[in-house]
This record gives C-alpha cells, structure tokens and sequence, in this order.
C-alpha cells in the first residue's frame, strides 16, 4: 500500500511572517479552523484549532503577499512535525503544514459548517 501524508485546510489566515532564507522567499502564516458539534445539552459549541503553515515561493506561487490576515484560504499540503529542545532542557514538538497549493477564497465565502457524525 502507498503511503500518504496530505492535508486539506479551509480558513481564515490568522498571523503573517514573511521572511527570506538564502536567496528564497518563505512565509509562515495561521489558518483557523471551526468545528461546530452539539453537547449533550443540545447546545451547538464551535471550536477553533489553529494550524501554523509554512508556503515557500514558486513558480505556481510566485508573490507571497496575497497571504493576507483575515482572507479566507485553501490550502492543501503535507504535516512535519519537529522535535527541539528548549531552554529549559524539556524536548517538544512542533506540528507544521507545508504547503504545496494555496488559493485565496472570495470574500463572504462561509467557512464553518455544522458535523454531520
């Protein structure tokens, strides 16, 4: 069987850091993410779960700046996680998306929809 590392995000861009690395072009960016569900109250509670996400320039993507704060974005790609150390010796991890296709949604375009489990 084939193996498969891919992630599909619909949401909207919370922080943006554009930087350049060498001679390239990389920008590490948030998406936001809901999910309503009802409790066992029958009371709808949405969610939120940001994801940090990592787009370098390319010839598909080729001006980083359409990467804006509160646009609404598809982004399609793969999750790396990395493993450090701290300061205080402790080792973590950090969980990234790197992105392989990124679209800009229209404005107005509804991006929280209701679980249907």
């Amino acid at each position: 069987m084939e193996q498969l590392n891919r992630i599909e995000i619909r949401g909207r861009v919370g922080n943006v850091r554009l930087s350049t690395v060498g001679d390239k072009e990389v920008c590490r960016f948030s998406v936001a993410t809901n999910f309503i569900y009802h409790n066992s109250e029958n009371v709808a509670v949405e969610e939120t779960t940001w994801h940090n996400c990592n787009v370098w320039r390319t010839k598909k993507l080729p001006d980083l700046s359409i990467i804006k704060t509160g646009a609404a974005v598809e982004v399609v790609g793969r999750i790396r996680t990395n493993k450090y150390t701290a300061s205080d010796g402790t080792e973590k991890y950090s969980t990234e998306v790197m992105v392989n296709e990124l679209k800009v949604l229209p404005s107005g375009e509804p991006l929280t929809s209701e679980a249907s489990l």
